[in-house]
């Protein structure tokens, strides 16, 4: 008992080191916390908002792309993508495996990314995945990967129309067609605003809203998608029959020069990135240059109108069916004989053609083909587009003075022949060309005169009558005027011996055009190759089925048709 009252001083000394010890640890941790919360709160707080908040862009998508009529043609879809912040990513084995497998990478791919950007923030990991792998990463709660919002570019039409529109690259910028053309105009301005991020780098919430982010702005094109279906089918269809090497088509409107279907062969489909070789994304209606042979002739013949010393029964004597010009012969498949400018036209007589041109002042053929559009660029505007082959007259020899007048020599687009078509569909008048719906930027002027024109109008029916070289261009219940045109390929020292371009270009209706449009299937290689057999049915389909679309009236109806056709609107 004496022990234990002995070492009872010794206890309590001890338990009061204990609370004495204990007390002022919390006063000190006391008096710490008072500094950290109220005299170095601001200096702390900043400090946590630097780590935890950021400033991060608000994307923007975007601009429609729509038809003439509102139909969309290209839209941008949020899309999200994953990434990853170097600095904060913490992988074990078994989450880089899975991470690996989810997004279809390798695991060398994913460590190479953390290591290559270690000083970086922010890099992409994956991009544009589908919402339910975007999840399935979500859940894995990995510190350092995260998902963002983006937009991808999706065309609804796919390859119908691919050439015309291009294609976006992975960030949304244009890289082709009108999407690079008006790449501006569509491209939407990004937003910023500040967020908090959790230690996964995460955003838990938005702060403050710095800039709001704009949508890009909406284009309303020319293209009539109704049309331009058509245009596609048909071509599609007449290249793989002939077995062509390849194709374009222009469907353009007289009134305005507004395009409403324009096609290529091959084609592609830009929602399909293996697809984008220089071979099928090229847009041949406005890259490829061709001698256009006898579609020529009809400028040729208006030309020698203009010069006041012909009309369309003026004499031209053809006979035995073949010149020498300049040590080269100019010949005609049958001995024409004595003949008019009509039938210079109707029955494509080369002879006459080179006859009329060296008998008129060359500046005279070379200002009506340049008036109507040759050798310069159309004004549509579209990327690459290439402005053909016009040399100047006083350059010209002989001999390149009688083959330009039936389209040797010269070098011309499918739009380009199109556009100058329009000018002898409308009247003489020279409008550019647009892919924009009411365009009212560009005025006509004047190419040539109403007169030559209407004449030259006239002449070219004849070449789609039942006996004329076009004939198979013929629209049931219309007038058309035409020409058809086979040209021999250049190569390197000459011209090919098999290898052709078959054309046809033509308006409708004659008396007061509406549409006019270009056939143009280069190398057909199953049998036929003139333009009459080759390109002329594909207009008439095309143009058969858009005036009707377009409620174009008949212009053409007698007789027996008549009869069939009110039988066929009664039905």
């Amino acid at each position: 008992m004496r022990k234990r009252r002995h070492e009872t001083p010794s206890f309590t000394f001890r338990r009061l080191l204990v609370l004495t010890v204990f007390f002022a640890g919390m006063s000190l941790l006391a008096v710490r916390a008072v500094e950290l919360q109220i005299f170095q709160h601001d200096f702390l707080s900043g400090k946590a908002n630097d780590y935890h908040t950021r400033v991060v862009e608000i994307p923007a998508h975007r601009g429609v792309i729509t038809d003439r009529h509102g139909e969309v043609l290209a839209m941008s879809t949020p899309m999200d993508s994953v990434t990853l912040n170097p600095q904060l990513v913490q992988l074990s084995p078994e989450n880089l495996t899975q991470l690996s497998r989810l997004l279809g990478v390798s695991e060398n791919f994913i460590s190479k990314r953390i290591q290559d950007f270690a000083d970086k923030e922010f890099v992409y990991l994956k991009r544009h995945i589908s919402p339910d792998l975007a999840a399935q990463v979500k859940q894995m709660n990995i510190a350092g990967i995260d998902i963002e919002r983006e937009y991808h570019r999706y065309y609804p039409q796919g390859e119908v129309i691919g050439h015309v529109l291009g294609f976006t690259n992975i960030d949304d910028q244009g890289q082709e067609g009108l999407e690079l053309r008006y790449n501006e105009w569509l491209s939407g301005v990004a937003g910023k605003k500040r967020v908090i991020r959790d230690r996964l780098g995460s955003i838990i919430e938005d702060v403050e809203l710095l800039k709001p982010a704009r949508p890009g702005r909406e284009l309303r094109l020319s293209i009539d998608r109704r049309i331009q279906y058509l245009a596609y089918r048909e071509l599609k269809a007449a290249v793989k029959a002939n077995r062509a090497k390849s194709g374009s088509v222009v469907v353009l409107d007289v009134d305005t020069g507004e395009v409403l279907a324009m096609a290529s062969q091959p084609s592609f489909n830009p929602n399909n990135r293996r697809q984008f070789r220089n071979k099928r994304i090229r847009n041949r209606a406005v890259k490829d240059l061709f001698e256009p042979g006898s579609t020529i002739k009809p400028f040729t013949v208006a030309a020698a109108l203009e010069t006041g010393e012909y009309t369309p029964n003026t004499l031209v004597n053809t006979a035995p069916g073949h010149f020498k010009v300049s040590g080269h012969i100019i010949k005609d498949i049958h001995n024409l004989g004595e003949i008019d400018l009509n039938t210079i036209i109707s029955k494509s007589s080369n002879v006459g053609a080179s006859k009329l041109a060296m008998s008129i002042p060359p500046e005279e053929l070379w200002g009506v083909l340049n008036k109507v559009g040759f050798g310069r660029s159309t004004g549509s505007g579209f990327p690459g587009e290439e402005a053909g082959l016009l040399r100047d007259y006083n350059h010209w020899y002989p001999l390149e003075r009688a083959t330009v007048a039936f389209g040797y020599s010269i070098s011309v687009t499918p739009l380009q022949l199109a556009q100058a078509y329009a000018v002898l569909a409308g009247d003489g008048q020279y409008r550019p060309v647009s892919f924009i719906a009411n365009d009212e930027n560009h005025s006509a002027t004047a190419a040539i005169s109403p007169q030559s024109a209407l004449a030259v109008r006239k002449m070219m029916q004849r070449v789609v009558a039942p006996k004329g070289t076009g004939y198979l261009a013929a629209v049931e219940g219309y007038r058309v005027a035409g020409k058809t045109g086979t040209s021999k390929v250049s190569i390197k020292g000459g011209y090919a011996k098999d290898q052709y371009v078959a054309t046809f270009a033509g308006m409708v209706p004659a008396d007061k055009p509406r549409l006019v449009a270009v056939v143009v299937i280069k190398e057909p290689r199953a049998g036929k190759f003139y333009g009459g057999d080759v390109a002329a049915p594909v207009f008439s389909r095309i143009m058969s089925g858009a005036l009707r679309l377009l409620n174009v009236p008949p212009d053409d109806l007698s007789g027996e048709r008549v009869d069939e056709l009110l039988e066929g609107q009664a039905i």
